[in-house]
């Protein structure tokens, strides 16, 4: 076994690696950029090496960096982790060429599963189903097109050096076709150094899932069943399971050989991840094989009793896998939510600033993977995942009843989260039932979201009467009116703005007449311990729980959290409404990759104007009407902060 081991990555699965070689009495050496000198995986590890600036190019994807601090620390192995290098072949070439164990597959493993193109041939040449697509050399725009038109649409656009939802984008008609190819090559450039697209067709309805595999270097290898990752944003998943609902035992058994046929045609060694894309029928297509560990390889440790970084570290050492196909056993359900800094209400926009406040559940059967502390500072450099929360039970319902106990234990302040829309998703009765698809998110019924009664009057309360010094809210919602009227605007996480007008009851001080959508009702506020309310309607009492999260309210009533966005913030945000009525700001702070426009340019609604880069991930600011530009106030490569005008447009009546 290694003595020390350098983890060139960050955050959870830092902290997660850390943490199984202490168990082994292994020494642990971190890497860190500039934003990350005060880092959890920093603080854990035995010692740490500074490897650059903030930008991921610098720091994280810099291999000469990374083996100079492997070589200097004395490291004897490097585990690559998930994300940054974790796939690469030239990096875990540069780690065997140093003398450094990589903790891993083979360069040539890698280099072959992480061609989406070669990938697809090699499985389909092995028996496994693909799904139809195009995955040849001719990448120019009109070659892209005329195949995209001939698979026909809605067509999946994929980066074919990438993985983990970057580069991948779905289209859904030919006009938006080449635009979307633009931007899906841009990512896979930046964040693969690979341009490269194949397309494959749409399978609308279909459920993600993927087969845990294990090798070893003497020629033994196993899978440890199936995950289901079918929620996803943005094709990145936000909630795993196993087993799957979806899935029993023959069909388990069908799509793990399948599996394990891939894993051996390539000679693989280590942990791998081969995933699939089941269709309604139970037919299965081969999406492609990740040769890394997984984010959601939490759930597969929890039904199988297995670690699989020890695992990871034991096969690369020269050990063989401990047991046969045969004497792998699973047991019990387990369920992972991915926990991350994001609005979900405004397009999973990242959010950023300093954690305030972050205090994960414990109980039976909960384990929490984190990255992060409270007083972290979150930056706009990395991914938004926080922390992955993860439940087990004896069977599928223990263990979503546990998750659901959780998620409403779940304290995290300082940063919008999901944690409003993760608690949402399992108690939908889609979710509860097991029958989600992978566009599951993408038709939620904003509905679902809609807050009672309670939770909107508890954030007028809070907003009124001050209900917690956290919140600091008395400046942001402007004076009086006439008459001791209070005004407040909220917008709801979901479609719908609400105006709330208030006026307290003459010779009370603790009753309030509030008009809201036209409808009139009584209300006692009463502040209770830090951060509650007590809100009473037509004799009922309700305890809320109001917290602040960046510029929103945070409602949580019963076992569900309610977000609203204040439509008005007239002291902090006066600069910033100024820029709305100018034209389109900066929805996040990040950088500049394209301004499209220049000033004269007549744009269209919906036409992209700006496309920013935010923890990875672009994000294109589209004309909200038909116009003119006016001015544009920002460069290609300029950063940019949460707020800032970046282009003035001069509304047009549309011809």
């Amino acid at each position: 076994m290694f003595r020390r081991v350098l983890i060139a990555n960050r955050g959870e699965i830092a902290v997660r690696i850390i943490r199984t070689c202490r168990t082994l009495g292994i020494e642990t050496v971190a890497v860190y950029s500039d934003a990350d000198r005060r880092a959890l995986h920093v603080l854990e590890a035995d010692q740490a090496s500074y490897i650059g600036a903030s930008p991921v190019a610098e720091s994280y994807l810099n291999i000469e960096a990374i083996v100079s601090a492997g070589r200097e620390s004395g490291a004897e192995a490097v585990h690559p982790g998930y994300g940054f290098l974790a796939e690469n072949a030239d990096f875990a070439q540069a780690c065997l060429d140093a003398g450094l164990a990589f903790i891993g597959p083979s360069p040539s493993a890698i280099r072959m599963m992480g061609d989406k193109s070669a990938a697809r041939k090699l499985a389909a040449d092995h028996g496994v189903p693909t799904v139809p697509g195009y995955d040849g050399d001719g990448q120019a725009p009109p070659d892209l097109v005329k195949h995209a038109k001939k698979i026909g649409f809605p067509i999946m656009i994929k980066a074919a050096a990438g993985g983990g939802g970057r580069g991948m984008r779905l289209v859904d008609s030919p006009d938006r076709f080449e635009e979307a190819a633009e931007s899906a090559r841009r990512e896979a450039e930046r964040s693969f150094g690979d341009g490269r697209l194949i397309l494959e067709r749409a399978i609308v309805g279909g459920r993600h899932i993927e087969i845990q595999v294990l090798a070893d270097n003497h020629g033994s290898a196993v899978h440890l069943g199936e995950r289901d990752c079918s929620v996803q944003r943005r094709h990145q998943k936000v909630i795993e399971e196993t087993p799957s609902p979806a899935v029993d035992e023959a069909l388990r058994a069908r799509m793990g050989e399948a599996a394990l046929r891939v894993t051996r045609a390539v000679d693989y060694s280590n942990a791998g991840t081969v995933e699939f894309l089941l269709d309604s029928s139970g037919g299965f297509y081969f999406l492609e094989m990740n040769t890394r560990l997984q984010v959601e390889h939490g759930v597969t440790e929890l039904v199988s009793g297995l670690d699989l970084v020890e695992l990871q570290l034991r096969v690369a050492s020269g050990e063989p896998l401990p047991f046969t196909q045969n004497e792998v056993a699973r047991r019990g359900h387990a369920i992972e939510c991915r926990i991350y800094a994001e609005d979900p209400a405004a397009g999973y926009l990242p959010s950023t600033g300093r954690l305030t406040a972050f205090e994960p559940p414990t109980g039976d059967g909960v384990r929490n993977d984190v990255g992060t502390y409270p007083g972290d500072e979150i930056s706009t450099f990395y991914d938004p995942m926080l922390a992955k929360l993860l439940t087990f039970g004896e069977d599928r319902v223990q263990a979503l009843g546990r998750l659901r106990a959780a998620l409403a234990a779940y304290r995290l302040e300082g940063v919008k989260t999901n944690l409003a829309l993760l608690r949402t998703v399992v108690s939908h009765p889609a979710f509860a039932s097991g029958e989600v698809a992978t566009d599951f998110l993408d038709g939620l019924d904003s509905g679902v979201l809609e807050p009672p009664i309670e939770a909107l009057m508890a954030a007028f309360g809070a907003l009124v009467l001050g209900a917690s010094a956290t919140l600091d809210l008395w400046r942001a919602v402007g004076p009086w009116r006439l008459g001791g009227e209070r005004r407040v605007e909220l917008q709801v996480v979901g479609p719908e703005q609400r105006l709330l007008t208030g006026r307290r009851v003459p010779g009370t001080t603790g009753h309030w007449r509030v008009e809201t959508n036209g409808e009139s009702r009584d209300v006692g506020l009463t502040l209770g311990p830090p951060d509650h309310l007590i809100v009473e309607i037509a004799g009922r009492a309700t305890v809320c729980r109001v917290t602040r999260a960046g510029a929103s309210l945070d409602v949580e009533c019963g076992d569900q959290i309610y977000t609203f966005a204040l439509a008005r913030r007239h002291e902090q945000h006066t600069h910033l409404e100024g820029h709305r009525g100018k034209g389109l700001i900066a929805p996040m702070p990040g950088l500049v990759l394209r301004v499209q426009v220049k000033e004269g340019d007549r744009v269209r609604t919906h036409q992209t104007l700006v496309v920013i880069e935010a923890m990875k991930m672009e994000h294109a600011i589209e004309a909200p009407h038909d116009g003119i530009v006016k001015k544009v106030h920002c460069a290609e490569g300029g950063r940019v902060t949460e707020g800032q005008l970046l282009v003035e447009l001069e509304e047009t009546v549309p011809e």
